[in-house]
């Protein structure tokens, strides 16, 4: 038997591959960000979340039945998926509701101490070992945080909290997944994870309506459903068919590729976003949140080295996503054993 070794053509093809999965998995994920802010000028975030998971629903339903194997439309598992699902509703849902306040570039580089948050909850509920060299990158990254939110400007509100909140609640997700493990595809995980949040979050958005008077400031946060949504149809479908797109490319990415090789590429999310801000809206964003953002991505990578060093020591299988923290995504680290969805 020939032993496939990490210098063979088709080890380095199957990188190549995941490159260009990754890499076009977060750009799709950067356009459905930049069409949810557009959209939320017209839209509740309520009703675009509730749609991009029906649209998710009718992708994932026929997908996992075509598929089989251990794919599945029904799992025992459903308890943890359904709270799962909840944190994947409220948390976004606060990610959202800070666009129409703060730059494309800002949200989402305060979202990525999602790694740094998860590896510190997998330190405190999962009893975890953090060996000083990590306790130090986590340090670096939440110095990162601080400065990326930059709370002693007069700019800051508490509206710069939200995405905090939402990296957080995707953190705990992160958690749970991990209980999950691999008795669970990634299609299933993404179908539980994707589909209950659409009632979710419309009950959310109901209850907060009747709890709180949205002023015109939050218009955005109102329970309406605007008539023009019926022309607008093709619209938003497409911006869940965009965040579906990405989903499964960046699934298919850690599937055929090395997740050392494909790790590190998660982070161009952020540059992206710099860019496509700035085409469409000429958002340059403050020196502080470029700073952050550096320290922030620095961070990640040598928190995912780490892990992957560690993994190595113990003779394990790496995980396919560990550091997949992409906003809107339900990824969860795999088994590079799960067979391929695609």
């Amino acid at each position: 038997m020939s032993t496939i070794t990490p210098d063979t053509p088709s080890v380095q093809s199957r990188n190549v591959h995941g490159f260009f999965c990754v890499e076009v998995g977060m750009l799709f994920f950067v356009v459905q960000d930049a069409m949810m802010k557009s959209l939320l000028e017209t839209y509740p975030v309520w009703m675009l979340i509730c749609i991009r998971s029906v649209v998710a629903l009718l992708v994932l339903v026929p997908l996992i039945m075509v598929l089989r194997g251990r794919n599945r439309l029904l799992t025992p598992l459903w308890p943890l998926h359904l709270l799962r699902a909840g944190l994947f509703a409220l948390g976004f849902s606060l990610f959202y509701a800070a666009f129409p306040f703060m730059g494309l570039a800002e949200v989402t580089t305060i979202f990525f101490s999602a790694p740094l948050i998860t590896a510190l909850l997998a330190s405190l509920m999962l009893k975890e070992t953090i060996g000083p060299h990590r306790i130090a990158a986590l340090v670096v990254g939440f110095v990162g945080v601080v400065i990326a939110m930059n709370p002693v400007s007069d700019a800051f509100t508490w509206v710069s909290v939200l995405p905090l909140l939402c990296a957080f609640a995707y953190a705990l997700g992160q958690i749970l997944a991990r209980f999950i493990g691999d008795r669970d595809t990634t299609l299933t995980l993404g179908l539980y994870t994707l589909a209950p949040a659409a009632p979710l979050i419309l009950m959310m958005g109901w209850s907060l309506n009747q709890i709180v008077d949205v002023g015109p400031a939050f218009h955005h946060l109102r329970w309406a459903f605007p008539a023009e949504a019926l022309g607008d149809l093709p619209r938003l479908f497409l911006l869940g068919a965009v965040g579906m797109a990405g989903y499964l490319l960046i699934s298919r990415a850690y599937q055929v590729a090395n997740a050392s090789f494909v790790a590190p590429f998660d982070y161009t999310y952020l540059p992206f976003a710099v860019v496509l801000a700035y085409v469409l809206w000429s958002e340059v964003p403050p020196a502080t949140t470029l700073i952050g953002m550096g320290l922030i991505i620095l961070s990640g990578l040598y928190l995912g080295y780490r892990e992957l060093q560690a993994m190595r020591h113990r003779d394990e299988h790496p995980l396919v996503a560990e550091t997949a923290f992409v906003p809107g995504s339900p990824l969860t680290p795999q088994s590079v054993d799960e067979e391929s969805p695609l």
